[in-house]
C-alpha cells in the first residue's frame, strides 16, 4: 500500500474515534447512496521549531506532495500552506504565531511540546503526549480557541472534509445543509452557514466539533474536539477547478472548535 494512503486512513481511523459525529454524517450519506470523497484534512501547529510547518510538511512532501498555497490569518495569529498530490485529499497545515501570543501561552507551549523530536507517521494521529490542567486549558482558551485545542486535544486532524462535488444527491451546498440539518446534526454558523460564494470559487460549511472527555491532571472534563467540514469547488475561468483555499473562509470554519 502506498504509504502516503496508509498515513491518510491512520489518521481517518484516529479521527472517527474522536469524532463520533463524522461516523454519523457519513452513515447517514450512505444510506442515501452518497459515496463519500475526502477533499482535505487540517492539522494544527505551532511555529517552534521542532513542531513548525516547515517540520510538519516533511512526511508530505517525502510521499510526492507538493505545496500549493500559503495563508495569513491576522486575526487568529496564524500561518498556513497546503499541500497536493493528484489523487490524494489535499493537507492544510496551520500554525500559531507564539511570538504574539502571551508569555504564559508561549511558556506552556515550550514546556509542552519540548520533548518531541521525531516526526514519524505515527505523530500525525499520536494526540497529546503531555500533562495539562484544566485550568490552565480555560486561561489559555481566553487567549487562544486554537491554542487551548492543541494543548488539549494534541496532534491529530482537527477535520476532515467531505467533497461535495462528488456527491450525486447533494449539488448544492445549501442542500447538503439542509439535508444535515433535517437529520439534526448542528453546524457552525460564525459567518453565515455557508462561508464563500461560487465567485470566489469556493464555499465551506462544517459541523460544530464533538464534545469527549479528557483527563486533565486536575480532573476529566468535556471540551471540543473534532469537526466535519463541506466543501463546493468552483471552475475558474480557465475552466480548471479551484484547490487552493480562501482565508476569510478559513477564518471562520477555525471556529468550529469554539465551546458553545
Amino acid at each position: 500500500m502506498e504509504k502516503l494512503t496508509r498515513l491518510f486512513d491512520e489518521m481517518w481511523v484516529d479521527y472517527l474515534e474522536m469524532t463520533p459525529l463524522a461516523g454519523k454524517v457519513v452513515k447517514i450519506l450512505e444510506n442515501e447512496e452518497q459515496k463519500i470523497v475526502n477533499d482535505h484534512i487540517a492539522l494544527r501547529t505551532v511555529d517552534l521549531q521542532n513542531v513548525n510547518i516547515d517540520v510538519l510538511e516533511k512526511k508530505f512532501l517525502e510521499y510526492g506532495m507538493t505545496c500549493e498555497g500559503e495563508y495569513h490569518f491576522p486575526e487568529k495569529k496564524l500561518y498556513a500552506r497546503h499541500y497536493e498530490r493528484a489523487g490524494y485529499p489535499k493537507v492544510f497545515i496551520s500554525q500559531l504565531i507564539l511570538s504574539e501570543m502571551p508569555s504564559f501561552v508561549r511558556e506552556l507551549m515550550e514546556k509542552s511540546l519540548e520533548n518531541i523530536n521525531e516526526i514519524s507517521d505515527s505523530f500525525y494521529y499520536s494526540g497529546r503526549k503531555w500533562d495539562l490542567s484544566f485550568s490552565d486549558y480555560q486561561k489559555v482558551y481566553k487567549e487562544s480557541e486554537y491554542a487551548a485545542w492543541l494543548l488539549a486535544i494534541g496532534y491529530r486532524p482537527n477535520h476532515f472534509t467531505i467533497n461535495v462535488n462528488a456527491l450525486t444527491k447533494f449539488p448544492k451546498l445549501k442542500k447538503l445543509n439542509e439535508f444535515l440539518l433535517s437529520k439534526k446534526i448542528a453546524l457552525n454558523t460564525s459567518g453565515g452557514e455557508i462561508k464563500g460564494s461560487p465567485e470566489q470559487y469556493l464555499e465551506q460549511s462544517s459541523t460544530l466539533a464533538d464534545k469527549i472527555s479528557v483527563q486533565f491532571t486536575d480532573g476529566e472534563f468535556e471540551v471540543p474536539s473534532c469537526y466535519f467540514e463541506f466543501a463546493k469547488r468552483y471552475p475558474q475561468s480557465n475552466g480548471k477547478l479551484f484547490e487552493g483555499f480562501v482565508a476569510t473562509n478559513a477564518d471562520k470554519i477555525f471556529e468550529s472548535t469554539n465551546i458553545n
